[in-house]
């Protein structure tokens, strides 16, 4: 199957203010900055979104490039290589993958709160185009951040119905080192379930070095090869292969450049 691999650059979300200068440094410490660049560019061995394969389980390129305020508000595109066609996968977004979002990301006492809106972009697959809203809350105790979050997708022209995405995660770094660890536990109901409602997870653990970051982790949902026995009635076990695939649980490894 040919797979196209243009990247995009894309985003991660990073809103922050500069220290203020003290008076013994004034002339050598840059003013605060009212905004903020910051962005990525990463190889991954596969493109799982959701737990779900985005790259027919190959690998992929991807990039990000942010906009912040000191305010908290920013605005952020992202973007993949993914499958090119359904030789091999009955996911293909047609080869290049380009979200756009923004919102108001802010620090309130003890959590911090994250609300906006996401458009998913696929240019040679428009009938995939969709937009979602979303919030997170997220605390840290000690080294262990604990985010839980939601994304809501209404029905729109290419969905048919409305769809709700909740997950929670953990992560954080072990003293000392620059190891970090993470894991993710989310479920989707509705219009984007694949195969059935389902739940996805993901823990791994990522070494930084510098700007560098190297992420190795588990994926999987909980489709089973039953659940996709026959699925959509293609009536045989090649075709249980195929929609089970995307779904397995594999290994994702991932290098990112961060600036």
């Amino acid at each position: 199957m040919l797979t196209s691999i243009r990247g995009v650059l894309a985003a991660t979300l990073l809103a922050g203010t500069a220290l203020a200068a003290t008076p013994a440094l004034a002339d050598e410490t840059d003013p605060p900055k009212e905004f903020t660049i910051s962005g990525s560019a990463a190889v991954v061995s596969q493109y799982r979104f959701r737990g779900i394969a985005q790259s027919d389980n190959k690998p992929a390129i991807q990039g990000s490039i942010t906009l912040s305020h000191e305010s908290g508000f920013y605005i952020a595109t992202w973007g993949s290589s993914t499958a090119g066609d359904t030789t091999n996968t009955p996911i293909a977004p047609g080869g290049t993958e380009i979200d756009v979002y923004g919102g108001w990301a802010k620090q309130l006492g003890a959590v911090k709160v994250d609300i906006g809106g996401y458009g998913y972009i696929y240019p040679n697959a428009p009938a995939g185009n969709l937009y979602e809203i979303y919030g997170s809350v997220a605390g840290t105790l000690g080294p262990v951040t604990a985010k839980v979050g939601l994304n809501y997708a209404p029905a729109q022209t290419n969905l048919a119905d409305d769809n709700v995405y909740v997950y929670g995660e953990l992560s954080g770094g072990i003293p000392g080192t620059p190891i970090s660890l993470h894991g993710h536990l989310g479920y989707t109901d509705g219009s984007l379930a694949y195969v059935k409602n389902y739940l996805d997870w993901s823990v791994g653990a990522s070494v930084t070095w510098k700007n560098l970051t190297l992420d190795a982790s588990v994926v999987g949902t909980n489709v089973s090869r039953a659940d996709s026995d026959f699925y959509n009635g293609c009536g045989s076990i090649a075709c249980s292969d195929y929609f089970h695939r995307p779904a397995k649980t594999v290994g994702v490894v991932s290098l990112t450049a961060s600036f």
